[in-house]
């Protein structure tokens, strides 16, 4: 039987399968807090600082263990990097006959049903809709699985694919004519058979505890359960356990059903008349906040007299197409479908004008076409109702404000559940997320960052910046940032944590750099996608990249490419987010300190991320900059401080400029 010995010490399976591999001590005793985890089948909180090796350290144990392993991560981005990356080389290594599949959610697949739909349908408002369509359909005339990251001549953002794709509302399930051919069920097959499924966090949550899309049936099935960049899963789970009735979905709703009625009721005019009615109701309402951007909780509505009224005309005909669907139901099962959707969606947007409890419900027993309850929720006394509107249009929220006690439910005591990322932890104490996550039984380990920080990297304080409140903040930030990008000639990230901030010093730079003779590549965030803006990154001599938290983590810049990492500011929510107020008031309420205990930690971890943009390679060398004062002025600023990596750390610029003329020479301190 292979050993961890085996795999991780000198001349082991590792390094006789990965020229350059080293043990590292921290991934060897990350390896086995797993390997206990999976054969004692309890749960783990492991923080392994960056360059441990945390996915080789979970993933030995867990293709050693011989039972079915859940691996969920972040993003699917690095859900496609676990899968066709790591995971086969380890598996090389350890020589084991382990299975493996990929899923992800129905939405990333081609579907055949409504593609061919679409095609034959033809009514497309721009030409390049037409063109993507078809080279969707060729595409899948080709693909082994379907999944739409591999069509890479069609943009991921194109409208073509709302039409190429299903979803858990408008999927027909076993009633579909295509459904021999369905690339999702394909997926499904696969993953049920495999011994390693490696699925994303919001798959997780929504298709496994809530067998929203079938794959429910591998969670009984599994033995393990492990989440790589477990961070995230709060803001996940919240979403989750949460409600929401979105003003994308109506308007799919209303198309569908027109769709639907042409197709099995064209003799029933009242159908397409109730569905053209709720998409101007729908869009009636988006128009009553008209270019604004908001996100306020219920009860700051109150007075807004517009908004109930078309909130009011909205739930009317929302309640006449359901009325239209019941009539016409059994003619089809899409017009089905469809009742389903609409009823779901008018309990929800019922509860949120009410403020109502939903009704309960347990994730595991709710069926996809067997139920219309609602997902479980918290009660509208532990919830807050909030709206969202944006350019795109709006959102009514129900969310949770503590999902401790019913994440804790569903954790079956039959399995290892596996917690781990980078920063998990504030000064080693997990409290935070512990309590966050209702993993208060959890084995909790922690392994710092094998690199030589000191001498790797210098964090840079500048001194004489004004209060971050203060309206010319953003141009000081820029001022003190720019004898830094002198000196690192490009190679920078400057991330900030608005988008208003984010705008503003990018206009500064392409004013100021100019003028010192600079003629640096800038890149902004939203000017392409993330992936597309890292590749521009990696290949320009000299870029620099300004971004928002958008790319404060899940960023892999390795190399002379990266020397300069600036962050504006200690990365607090607002305090005027929905959620956030509501659960600092909780928490106050009860006698508690919201901004030690909440707020606190969550900026730290925050920072912890955006910081670790920087090294990422134990070659690399650079300077982090964090210009905020409230790092070293204030008490809670000086408990940030002592989370962060240990770097050389100075508020001097003399030590910033001889460390990067050493890094010219080859030479550090």
């Amino acid at each position: 039987m292979t050993t961890l010995d085996d795999v991780f010490a000198e001349g082991g399976l590792f390094s006789q399968a990965m020229p350059g591999y080293r043990p590292r001590t921290q991934q060897v005793e990350m390896a086995q807090a797993v390997e206990c985890a999976i054969k004692d089948k309890k749960p783990l909180i492991a923080e392994a600082g960056t360059g441990t090796g945390k996915t080789y350290a979970y993933l030995v144990p867990a293709l050693l263990s011989g039972g079915k392993v859940i691996v969920s991560t972040g993003t699917k981005t690095l859900q496609d990097q676990l899968f066709h990356r790591d995971l086969p080389k380890v598996r090389a290594a350890l020589k084991v006959p382990v299975t493996t599949a990929l899923l992800k959610g129905r939405a990333n697949y081609v579907c055949v049903y409504h593609l061919e739909r679409a095609l034959a349908d033809g009514r497309f408002a721009r030409k390049e809709d037409v063109i993507h369509l078809q080279a969707i359909a060729r595409f899948a005339a080709t693909s082994s699985d379907g999944d739409k990251s591999a069509c890479s001549n069609v943009p991921e953002s194109s409208p073509a694919w709302q039409h190429a794709v299903s979803t858990r509302d408008n999927c027909l399930g076993s009633e579909c004519p295509s459904y021999q051919d369905c690339f999702v069920m394909q997926a499904r097959r696969q993953a049920l058979e495999a011994d390693v499924v490696v699925v994303n966090h919001h798959l997780f949550f929504a298709d496994v505890w809530l067998k929203d899309e079938g794959a429910g049936e591998l969670l009984p099935r599994c033995n393990t359960v492990i989440f790589d960049e477990a961070h995230q899963l709060p803001e996940v789970a919240s979403l989750f356990f949460g409600e929401t009735v979105a003003s994308g979905s109506l308007l799919e709703l209303a198309r569908d059903s027109r769709a639907e009625a042409l197709a099995a009721a064209k003799d029933f005019v009242h159908l397409p008349a109730a569905a053209l009615a709720l998409d101007k109701a729908t869009r009636d309402l988006r128009l009553v906040f008209g270019q604004d951007a908001l996100r306020a909780p219920q009860h700051q509505l109150a007075e807004n007299l517009a908004f109930h009224a078309a909130l009011g005309v909205l739930e009317e005909k929302l309640t006449e197409l359901v009325d239209r669907l019941v009539d016409q139901a059994e003619r089809s099962e899409g017009l089905e479908n469809c009742r389903r959707r609409a009823a779901e969606q008018l309990g929800v947007l019922r509860r949120w004008r009410d403020g109502m409890e939903p009704a309960p419900a347990v994730p595991v027993a709710v069926e996809k076409a067997e139920s219309d309850k609602a997902k479980p929720a918290a009660s509208h006394l532990d919830a807050v109702f909030w709206l969202e509107v944006s350019p795109q249009g709006f959102q009514l929220n129900i969310t949770p404000l503590d999902i401790a006690r019913l994440f804790a439910k569903q954790m079956h005591e039959e399995r290892a559940w596996v917690f781990t990322s980078a920063t998990l932890a504030m000064n080693g104490n997990f409290k935070h997320y512990a309590h966050e996550m209702g993993l208060w039984e959890a084995e909790q380990a922690a392994w710092e960052s094998p690199f030589a920080y000191k001498q790797q990297a210098v964090l840079y304080v500048p001194q004489g910046l004004p209060d971050p409140n203060n309206r010319d903040y953003t141009a000081a930030v820029i001022e003190a940032a720019l004898p830094l990008i002198k000196l690192s000639e490009g190679h920078a990230f400057l991330l900030f944590t608005s988008l208003r901030a984010m705008r503003e010093a990018y206009d500064l730079l392409n004013a100021r750099l100019p003028a010192m003779g600079l003629q640096y590549p800038m890149l902004l965030q939203g000017e392409g996608t993330r992936t597309e803006l890292l590749e521009r990154f990696r290949t320009q001599p000299n870029a620099i990249l300004v971004a928002s938290q958008t790319f404060w983590e899940g960023i892999d810049v390795k190399g002379e490419q990266l020397r300069l990492v600036v962050i504006d500011k200690l990365p607090f929510a607002a305090p005027d987010d929905p959620v956030l107020a509501a659960r600092i008031d909780k928490i106050n309420r009860a006698g508690r300190n919201a901004f030690i205990e909440y707020q606190l930690p969550r900026a730290a971890i925050t920072l912890k991320q955006g910081a670790g943009r920087l090294i990422r390679d134990e070659t690399d060398q650079g300077v982090l900059m964090i210009c905020d004062p409230r790092l070293v002025d204030k008490p809670y600023g000086k408990q940030i401080w002592k989370a962060l990596p240990p770097m050389l750390r100075t508020r001097e610029l003399s030590v910033v400029e001889r460390f990067f003329a050493r890094m010219k020479v080859g030479v550090t301190e």
